[in-house]
């Protein structure tokens, strides 16, 4: 397959898997809460988001090992892919003993610092190790395949065995509140899907890799930017995981509860943004590593305007709708108030500013230049987790949002000003411009929409009313996007017309 049609098929797989994820994320939470209650929820929440944190004993090991594998895997060069993925086998594992201990340790803290009241000390205790499992599995045996996929623009493979975990777990976790199994019961049960996962995973890499061989001499210099990489690995899992720890420590847990619903919308969001990026930093690696400078130039302003496109459209219905839609969904939910309209404005404008640098991120993690950002990069982690833990003592969610919506912007800035200059040497200010469009854009769909304050009442009111919005986003944004990106715009237009004619 060429890249166009990896990317093709990448990008529908994710897709697929991106729409199961965040139908049953909107499925399972609330089955959750409506058995278990309010409480349990923002425990479970708080415990995900502080593993993910502890899962970055592997920052920078991932990236490098797949930035590594550009080179040798356009090549051919079957020697130094298997010393590479060598030395990624052999740091997994030393990174899963280490992220082992820490959850034991995260275990033990939550068992004496946090009193639940519908769970025991020793039953919190376990319940942290259950939902570590997932990650030991993951750095002792799955990390390694991943590696060699993502590298060679595989990851329909991974997608369509995530799309499996994910529904079997949540078929479990359905019966099992059906049932109002042990909450303990659950989630073991829930680790089903994972042996699953494991035997195809490994079918498949025998069968495109035949070759590979993870007892070949480790080539750890191949690695040696893994140190680089931890920060912008840091910087993501500080943006998606701070609100909810610092909420965690200065708030309550049923706060936690609450804005685990609205994260888990956002979250949906992003994971539908996500398919459009798919496999990209993988194909735009490769044409980096062959110096294709005009390939990248053109194709970089392209991948711009069409992000720029989706997201507009995107973050318009999402403003508009996300009120409407927690008010339906928390409708049942008597233990905590989740309408909260200034909560969900916020929580929507740093979803826009966190995604509005995805495509100059993917670009500086595609060329490899994690270095040369390691600073800037700490001072937006800082920004979040300073300004998060001064203000939510004083304004709670909404205060921990404001410190990350300044630390999206600066971050914004940084590579808006860095990318063009030193990868694409594409116009600084188009891209400036384009990025304003994005705000620009998002205000035109809201405005009259907010006037005229429709209220669905039920879900199928709700999808009326979303597929109107929709419509009109559509309109207005193709408009904005043709007077001020036409060229791109029509480019992009006859490139997708030749992918579903001809296939490529």
């Amino acid at each position: 397959m060429n890249r166009t049609q990896k990317f093709a098929l990448n990008s529908i797989t994710t897709a697929f898997y991106q729409i199961v994820t965040m139908g049953l994320g909107f499925i399972t939470p609330a089955l959750m809460i409506q058995t278990y209650g309010s409480e349990i929820n923002g425990l479970v929440s708080s415990i995900n988001q502080l593993i993910s944190y502890i899962s970055l004993v592997e920052a920078g090991l991932s990236g490098a090992a797949v930035f590594s594998l550009y080179k040798p895997l356009a090549d051919q060069n079957y020697n130094k892919i298997n010393a590479i993925i060598s030395a990624a086998k052999k740091y997994y594992i030393k990174t899963g003993y280490v992220f082992s201990a820490a959850t034991m340790i995260l275990a033990v803290a939550f068992a004496l610092l946090k009193n639940i009241s519908s769970l025991t000390r020793i039953e919190v205790f376990i319940l942290v190790l259950l939902l570590s499992i997932n990650g030991c599995i993951d750095f002792f045996v799955l990390a390694r395949y991943r590696v060699i996929l993502t590298a060679d623009q595989r990851t329909y493979i991974i997608s369509i065995l995530s799309t499996i975990q994910v529904l079997v777990k949540a078929a479990v976790i359905i019966i099992c509140c059906n049932y109002r199994l042990n909450i303990l019961l659950l989630y073991i049960l829930a680790l089903s899907p994972i042996l699953i996962k494991i035997s195809v995973l490994f079918f498949f890499t025998n069968k495109y890799y035949p070759y590979l061989n993870f007892n070949e001499k480790p080539n750890e210099k191949a690695l040696g930017r893994r140190y680089d990489v931890i920060y912008q690995q840091i910087l993501g899992t500080v943006q998606t995981s701070a609100p909810t720890v610092i909420a965690t420590i200065f708030l309550d847990l049923i706060t936690v509860s609450v804005y685990s619903i609205y994260n888990m919308v956002l979250s949906g969001i992003n994971g539908v943004l996500s398919i459009f990026i798919s496999g990209l930093p993988a194909g735009f690696g490769e044409i980096i590593v062959k110096k294709e400078y005009n390939n990248l130039k053109k194709n970089s302003s392209e991948f711009e305007v069409a992000y720029y496109y989706i997201l507009s459209i995107v973050y318009g219905l999402t403003m508009v709708l996300i009120l409407p839609f927690i008010s339906i969904y928390t409708k049942n939910f008597t233990d905590a108030n989740y309408y909260i309209p200034s909560l969900a404005f916020l929580i929507v404008l740093n979803g826009i500013c966190y995604s509005v640098k995805t495509p100059q991120s993917m670009l500086m993690i595609a060329a490899g230049l994690y270095k040369e950002q390691r600073w800037k990069s700490t001072i937006q982690a800082s920004i979040i987790i300073i300004g998060g833990c001064l203000l939510a003592q004083g304004m709670g969610l909404q205060g921990i949002m404001i410190a990350s919506i300044c630390s999206n912007i600066y971050r914004t800035i940084d590579l808006m000003l860095y990318v063009p200059k030193h990868i694409t040497h594409n116009s600084i200010k188009r891209t400036a411009r384009r990025i304003i469009n994005v705000f620009f854009n998002v205000a035109i769909i809201c405005i009259p929409l907010i006037v005229t304050r429709i209220e669905p009442n039920t879900y199928l009111e709700w999808i009326k009313y979303a597929i109107v919005v929709g419509l009109y986003a559509v309109i207005v944004v193709s408009v904005v996007t043709f007077i001020m990106d036409r060229t791109e715009f029509i480019s992009l237009i006859k490139r997708f017309n030749i992918m579903f004619k001809r296939g490529e």
